[in-house]
């Protein structure tokens, strides 16, 4: 990550503070919506980007208006379709076009510029232009794109999700129709990876449960820390009855959604897991990291990992490489070993929507999924609040990776992940 780049998880944040100020502030725009690396997902934001549709004779108003909004510190670099604000979070771009061009605009603007710079090859064999958020005839007359749809079809091509659009390999597979229908957040039945009170989160797990059931889930999983996790608080082994008693208590106080008791049980440094069986055995679901490398190397990391995976209680390994957008790439695992041993053994490897892990991130998620790995998307959220947002950043980490619905166990009801989780410990 370069030194002028935010992690997605602020960059999400500046975007909507600029996206509320404009609304907020009466600018005369149709459509605001962030592009750029944001709107791809990626983990490390270079340029935190919004695009903004607008009648021509409004974007003059625009531009200036949004040039002189509360949050901004100073503005510069501005065009006649573009401004650039300096905030306290970091610097902000606005861009503007028309609604008869703002498909093409989307899709300029989102890049990546691989991407564009493909499509632009294209348009040419083809005899039209895709230059300046456009795409006209050689002559110059305007081909009207309103939306993403219409440009990809003028290019011969099926619809290519944000998240895919990192080079040639997705036009390739437009070129057939056969993108397949990723993951979405509405496909998203429940959340396996959630912190309380009872250990480092902020809320109670009443709050964290209302929140789930809020956003329309039908289970969640509440899943602290345990007793020798590296958390600012965790959860303590005589601790575990009495989390246990709510539980059962709330299940009969807020009806129609599950709660699952789990546990995010930290991997030893001898592959042993922080409680003992006979502990882990009354969890409904049991999670296992790694966050401890103790001075490990990427071999030794990988056998912890492998001994985990093969413990006929852990059921979804989280974030695998540990790794931080912000700071680190995370452990030097073999991935394919962990892959094979996850598939054989029928344990969940995670895709974590904390925008401090997005981890697993999105090649190495692919790489899974062809492994016959089941995925899990979670979000890892310590806030009732975040609960909607962080599994929004796992669901679009996934999409990076080409994550179908099918390849999901909290797509699933809360029957077969029980189910799921059965299957391995009958098998141990």
């Amino acid at each position: 990550m370069s030194d002028d780049s935010l992690p997605l998880g602020r960059a999400s944040q500046l975007a909507s503070i600029v996206v509320k100020e404009t609304r907020r502030a009466g600018l005369a725009v149709d459509t605001l919506v962030s592009v750029g690396e944001l709107r791809r997902y990626e983990p490390a934001v270079t340029s935190v980007e919004v695009l903004a549709v607008a009648g021509a004779s409004e974007h003059r108003a625009v531009l200036s208006r949004f040039a002189r909004l509360p949050i901004a510190i100073v503005s510069r670099e501005r065009d006649d379709r573009s401004v650039k604000i300096v905030t306290d979070r970091g610097p902000v771009t606005i861009y503007l076009t028309i609604p008869e061009d703002a498909g093409a605009a989307l899709v300029w603007y989102t890049g990546s510029s691989d991407h564009v710079e493909a499509l632009q090859q294209r348009a040419a064999w083809r005899g039209l232009q895709f230059l300046d958020a456009q795409l006209t005839e050689k002559s110059g007359r305007p081909v009207r794109c309103p939306s993403e749809d219409d440009l990809y079809d003028r290019l011969d091509l099926s619809f290519i999700p944000p998240e895919l659009r990192a080079g040639d390999e997705a036009i390739a597979v437009a070129e057939r129709n056969a993108i397949p229908s990723l993951v979405l957040e509405r496909h998203m039945r429940g959340d396996l990876h959630t912190h309380s009170n009872w250990s480092d989160g902020r809320d109670s797990v009443d709050a964290m449960v209302r929140a789930a059931k809020q956003l329309g889930y039908e289970y969640v999983a509440i899943t602290d820390h345990s007793q020798r996790a590296w958390s600012s608080r965790k959860l303590a082994l005589d601790e575990v009855p009495q989390q246990r008693a709510e539980i059962e208590s709330l299940r009969r106080k807020i009806p129609g959604i599950e709660i699952l008791h789990g546990i995010e049980v930290d991997i030893m440094g001898d592959g042993t897991l922080d409680f003992d069986d006979d502990v882990l055995e009354g969890f409904d679901i049991v999670l296992a990291s790694l966050h401890d490398p103790c001075e490990q190397d990427g071999p030794q990391l990988t056998e912890r990992y492998l001994t985990a995976i093969r413990h006929p209680l852990v059921n979804v390994i989280t974030h695998p490489a540990n790794r931080s957008p912000a700071r680190s790439s995370g452990f030097d695992l073999d991935f394919d070993a962990l892959f094979q041993a996850a598939a054989e053994t029928g344990t969940a490897m995670e895709i974590d929507g904390a925008p401090g892990h997005l981890d697993m991130d999105g090649a190495v998620a692919r790489r899974a999924a062809a492994a016959g790995v089941t995925i899990a998307i979670d979000s890892d959220c310590h806030r009732a609040e975040w609960l909607a947002r962080q599994m929004r950043f796992g669901v679009g980490t996934a999409r990076r990776g080409w994550i179908e619905p099918r390849h999901v166990l909290n797509t699933r009801s809360v029957e077969e992940v029980r189910a799921f989780i059965a299957r391995k410990r009958s098998r141990g």
